[in-house]
Parts: structure tokens; C-alpha cells; sequence
């Protein structure tokens, strides 16, 4: 039995400029037009975010070195010395840097607070920095310990409007976790030396804050791979913080920031412990990590006078 032929149907076919082409087949190639943006600038790899406002923006250091007693977390000698760095290679890129010492975990979140809450229409990007003990999610106040979401939380877009669409960097140098059990911790007897010295050595301390994911337009920066021991000199700062400034100082307004990042990476990944007063640490390393929900890339250029 023969198949009658089928009528050809007649379409109404949405096109865009481009004219469609004819297949040996027959068949017709036509682009259709859905609803989805179709701005090419949206997808360029290029695409950088706009730093050229009247402020850099803020950038909060919240220093701990000390901790209430009933904690029993060890001072945490050098960490002024990360805060001097980090207050000269920030101020250098143009930001206001505001620091806060061994403020309560009540007082640390007022201050994140106020800043969320405030306007940063004229600011590029905003900074927040944490030189603590950390544990888990967490990172140590004087007297307590805090979520590192509770803090990012503040600045996601709904909370702070005036930076949506905005970098915003969390950096966290947090030394320690709680874990003395841990099987690879060797920190105990380093950690609970109390004694002052002026010879530069090096603390050993088992970090154990975990990257989190934040949202979008922020970057979150630590000090150590989850996990793994952070390393701190008493004299001369963290390793982390060390090798950051250093690299923000040579590079920081000419290279894309997470290409910075991660010459911090190589740079602390050669070091290694050479002076410790636990000989179990020496040769150890370390190895920073960030997590980025960036979507464009992100350049300090100096700002013009």
C-alpha cells in the first residue's frame, strides 16, 4: 500500500539576522530567538569589575592575639607584626583599613553590622581580614567562636545592597583547630610555650577552618588547605600573611588579584620549618588555598589623584 506524500505545512519561524542556510537535503537551518539575553558582553572573558569609583572601600583586619582564659587557646605571638603588613600593603592599594583588637565575638559582629548596613555606593570592593585561632567553620573572637557564614552573610546582596555585584574578599589566617587528638597534631607543647624571646621561630598549629561557599562576587581567602597545620613566626608573622603582602606590594596593582593569589600559593608552598622548638615540625609545609565565586576578573589599578 503506497504512502500518500505529507502536505508541506507552512511555519512562522522567528530568525535573527543571519540568513539560514540550505542543506542538499532539503532540510532548512534557521536560529531561532528564545527569551535569554543575548548580549555577547555578558559572556567576555575579558570582563573586568569597575574599580574606577570614588573609593577603594573598606577594609576591616580583626587582630587576635589574645583569648579569655576559659578557652584556653595560647597567644598567638607575631600576629601584630601581620597586622602592621597587612595596614601598609592595604593602605598602599588605596583602601581605608580600620583594625580591632582581641574584640568579643558580641563586638565583632556589631562592627561587621554596621559596616553592612552602611553605604558603599562610591566604594570599588570591600576587604574583611581575620587574624585568629579557627576551628571547623568557625574562627575565635576574645571570648568565643564565630561562623565564618554568619559574617559573609551579611554582605550578600540582599543584606547589603550598595555592594551587590562588588568584589568582597574574606581573608582568614586561622591557626589551630581543637583537635589534640588529631594524629598529626604537634602543636600542644610549641603552642603552650609562654615565655617571650626576640629569636624569630616558628609555631606550628593545626588549622582546621573549612572554605565555604558565600555567593556571588566574593572570595574567600585562607591561610591553609583545610585540615593541614598553618605556620606562624614569632616575630616576623604568619607565613600566609607574610608571602600576601609581599606579593600585594610587587603585583597588587598590576595583576588580576586571583593570579596573585595564586603566586601566594607557590611562594608559601616553598617554605618550610627550619626553627621550631619541636623538632617533630621541622621541614614541615603549608599550602594556602582560596575558594572564588568571582564572575569577572578583578584588578587594583592605582587610583587617580
Amino acid at each position: 500500500m503506497e504512502i500518500p506524500k505529507r502536505q508541506k505545512a507552512t511555519e512562522q519561524i522567528d530568525v535573527d539576522s543571519k540568513p539560514f542556510l540550505q542543506f542538499k537535503d532539503g532540510r532548512q537551518n534557521f536560529t531561532e530567538t528564545d527569551a535569554l539575553d543575548k548580549s555577547t558582553h555578558l559572556f567576555d572573558p575579558a570582563a573586568e569589575y569597575k574599580m574606577n569609583h570614588k573609593r577603594r572601600g573598606l577594609a576591616l583586619i580583626f587582630n587576635h592575639e589574645h583569648f579569655y582564659w576559659h578557652l584556653t587557646l595560647p597567644d598567638r605571638r607575631g600576629t601584630l607584626a601581620d597586622r602592621e603588613n597587612l595596614k601598609r600593603s592595604l593602605t598602599e592599594l588605596g583602601f581605608e583599613v580600620k583594625c580591632f583588637n582581641d574584640l568579643k565575638a558580641e563586638e565583632v559582629l556589631q562592627n561587621i553590622h554596621n559596616v553592612s548596613t552602611a553605604k558603599h555606593e562610591d566604594a570599588d570592593c570591600f576587604i574583611c581580614i581575620f587574624l585568629s585561632h579557627g576551628e571547623d567553620d568557625h574562627v575565635y573572637a576574645y571570648d568565643a567562636k564565630i561562623k565564618i557564614q554568619t559574617l559573609t552573610s551579611m554582605f550578600k546582596g540582599d543584606k547589603c545592597p550598595s555592594l551587590a555585584g562588588k568584589p568582597k574578599i574574606f581573608i582568614i589566617q586561622a591557626c589551630r583547630g581543637d583537635k589534640h587528638d588529631d594524629p598529626v597534631f604537634v602543636a600542644d607543647t610549641v603552642d603552650s610555650i609562654i615565655e617571650k624571646s626576640d629569636v624569630n621561630e616558628t609555631e606550628v598549629d593545626a588549622a582546621a577552618v573549612y572554605t565555604l561557599p558565600a555567593g556571588a562576587d566574593f572570595l574567600m581567602c585562607y591561610s591553609v588547605a583545610e585540615g593541614y597545620y598553618s605556620h606562624r613566626e614569632t616575630v616576623n608573622g604568619s607565613w600566609y600573611i607574610q608571602d600576601l603582602c609581599d606579593m600585594m606590594r610587587r603585583h597588587g596593582s598590576s595583576l588580576e588579584f586571583t593570579e596573585l593569589l595564586t603566586l601566594v600559593n607557590r611562594k608559601v608552598s616553598h617554605r618550610e620549618v627550619d626553627v621550631c622548638r619541636d623538632v617533630k615540625a621541622l621541614g614541615k609545609k603549608q599550602i594556602p588555598c582560596f575558594a572564588s565565586m568571582l564572575t569577572k576578573k578583578l584588578y587594583f589599578y592605582p587610583k587617580s589623584k
